[in-house]
C-alpha cells in the first residue's frame, strides 16, 4: 500500500480546438522559455504552439509543460463543468500546481493540472460540497475521496480491464455497459463528475475543507490489506446499491446495500416491492428538502436540484423516441414498452427492456439506462414506468417516477451530511456506508 503522498494528473480540459488563460506569475516552459500573464495554445500542423498575450511564440511541441513556482496559479478560460449532465455550463477556473498541454491525434488539446494529492483533495471537497457543510461530514468525504483516488491509481498500475466497449447488441439482444476512469488515457482522473468534481481554487477553499483534509492527512479506508475503492454520489433515496449492479460483475464486501436510515428498510427483491418503495416517502438520512440544510450541504448550482429524493419525469412518446434514437443510435420505431427486468436492492435497474415496433433491446447497467432515457442523464435508474395509452393501446406518454440522485454505491453525500448534522463523527459516517472497512493512516 501507499507510504507517501503522490502527485495527481487531473484532466481539466479535453477535446478543445484552442485553450487560453492567464498565468499569475512566471512559469517555466519545457524547452527553456518562460511565460507570465495571458496565454493561448493552438494546434499547428502536428504540434501545439504556446503564445504569450502579445502573440509571440514561447514554445512548441506535441506536449508542452508549464511549471510554476511555489504559490503560483493559473486561470483556464471556458472550462466545461457538469459534462452531459443537466447542470452543464462553462466557467473560468483557477488552479494551483503545474500545467501540461497535450495534442491528441485528432488535433484537439487536452490540458492537465499536475498537483499533490492533498492539495487536490482540498479542491475536491470545496467543489463537491458547500463551504458551510459540517466538518465531520467534510472529514468523512476527504477519507472517502482520498481512498477512491488511490485505489483507482492502483488499478491503473495493475492494468485493470477496461469496461465493455460500445457496440451493437450481443447474441441475447443486450447492450450492457459501464464506465470507469480507464476511459481516460492521458491523465489519472478528470475534473468532472465522471470522476470527482474538481474546480481548482476557483471557489474559495473553505476553512472547513482545509481543516478536513489536514486533520485526515494520509487517512484511508482499508479492507483486506488494500485501499478501498470508495465510491460516492449525491443521494441514495433511502437504500444504497451493490457495486456489481453499476459496474463489473464483482462482489465488493464493503460496497453492499444498506438502509441509509436509523431504521431498517428491507431490500427491493421483486417489481411489486420496487414500485411500493419508489412511490413511498421513507425515513432516510438523505430525505430532506429543508432549504437551510441543503444550502449548507450543496454548492450553489446543485441547489438548483431539489427533487432528488423522489422525482418525476414525463415524456410524450414521440419525444422519448427521439431521445432514444439520438442516445442509442437505434430506431425503435413506435415505442411500445419500457420493461424493468433486473433491479438491485436499492431499486436501481441493472437491465431494462425497450420494446419498439422495429427493434427490441435490453440495455444496462445503471448509467447507460440513465443516459439513454434523458437528453442529459436521469437522476438515477431507480424508477418505475407508468404508460398512458390511447384506445388502440398505443402509448401517448411515459411517466417515470424515481428515487435518488446518482448510482447509489458507497457514500451518500446528502445522507452523510445529515448524519453529521445529527452528531455523528467522521469515522462513524464512513463505517456506516463502507461496512467491514477499517480507517487507517498510511502516510
Amino acid at each position: 500500500m501507499i507510504t507517501k503522498e503522490p502527485f495527481i494528473n487531473v484532466g481539466v480540459v479535453e477535446g478543445y480546438p484552442e485553450v487560453s488563460g492567464v498565468f499569475d506569475r512566471q512559469f517555466s516552459v519545457s524547452g527553456g522559455g518562460v511565460i507570465t500573464g495571458r496565454f493561448a495554445v493552438r494546434p499547428m500542423g502536428e504540434v501545439l504552439v504556446l503564445e504569450n498575450g502579445a502573440g509571440v511564440e514561447v514554445a512548441r511541441g506535441e506536449a508542452i509543460s508549464c511549471l510554476g513556482e511555489k504559490g503560483s496559479s493559473f486561470v483556464l478560460r471556458d472550462v466545461t463543468i457538469g459534462v452531459k449532465f443537466h447542470w452543464e455550463r462553462k466557467e473560468d477556473q483557477t488552479f494551483e500546481g503545474d500545467l501540461r498541454f497535450i495534442r491528441r491525434g485528432d488535433g484537439t488539446i487536452t490540458a492537465v493540472n499536475v498537483i499533490p494529492l492533498e492539495a487536490y483533495l482540498r479542491s475536491v471537497i470545496s467543489s463537491e460540497m458547500s463551504a458551510e457543510a459540517p466538518l465531520e461530514f467534510l472529514k468523512a468525504h476527504a477519507i472517502t475521496s482520498r481512498s477512491w483516488l488511490v485505489a483507482m491509481l492502483d488499478r491503473s498500475a495493475k492494468d485493470a480491464d477496461p469496461p465493455q466497449p460500445p457496440g451493437g447488441p450481443n447474441a441475447a439482444g443486450e447492450i450492457i455497459r459501464w464506465y470507469t476512469r480507464e476511459d481516460h488515457d492521458l491523465y489519472d482522473v478528470c475534473a468532472d463528475d465522471h470522476c470527482q468534481r474538481y474546480q481548482g481554487i476557483t471557489k474559495i477553499l473553505s476553512a472547513g475543507a482545509i481543516e478536513a483534509v489536514a486533520s485526515t492527512h494520509g487517512v484511508f479506508l482499508v479492507y483486506d490489506g488494500a485501499i478501498c475503492d470508495a465510491r460516492f454520489y449525491k443521494a441514495c433515496g433511502g437504500l444504497t446499491e451493490e457495486f456489481q449492479n453499476a459496474w463489473e460483475d464483482v462482489t465488493v464486501p464493503y460496497l453492499t446495500s444498506i438502509a441509509d436510515a436509523p431504521v431498517v428498510h428491507p431490500p427491493v427483491r421483486i417489481e411489486r416491492e420496487a414500485e411500493k418503495w419508489i412511490l413511498s416517502n421513507p425515513e432516510a438520512y438523505c430525505n430532506t428538502s429543508d432549504p437551510h440544510v441543503l444550502k449548507q450541504i450543496l454548492p450553489s448550482f446543485d441547489q438548483e436540484t431539489t427533487d432528488f429524493f423522489r422525482w418525476k419525469v414525463e415524456y410524450d412518446r414521440e419525444e422519448l423516441e427521439k431521445i432514444l434514437r439520438g442516445k442509442s443510435g437505434f430506431d425503435f420505431g413506435t415505442l411500445m414498452e419500457l420493461v424493468p427486468l433486473v433491479r438491485g436492492p436499492s431499486g436501481r435497474m441493472v437491465k431494462l427492456r425497450i420494446v419498439g415496433t422495429r427493434k427490441v433491446i435490453v440495455v444496462g447497467k445503471d448509467l447507460e439506462i440513465r443516459r439513454w432515457l434523458s437528453p442529459s442523464h436521469l437522476y438515477s435508474s431507480a424508477f418505475v414506468v407508468h404508460t398512458v395509452r390511447d384506445a388502440a393501446g398505443i402509448p401517448l406518454r411515459f411517466i417515470l417516477r424515481g428515487a435518488g440522485w446518482g448510482h447509489g454505491v458507497g457514500l451518500c453525500q446528502i445522507g452523510a451530511a445529515v448524519m453529521a448534522f445529527r452528531g455523528f463523527g467522521a469515522e462513524q459516517i464512513v463505517r456506516h456506508y463502507f461496512r467491514s472497512a477499517e480507517v487507517r493512516k498510511l502516510y
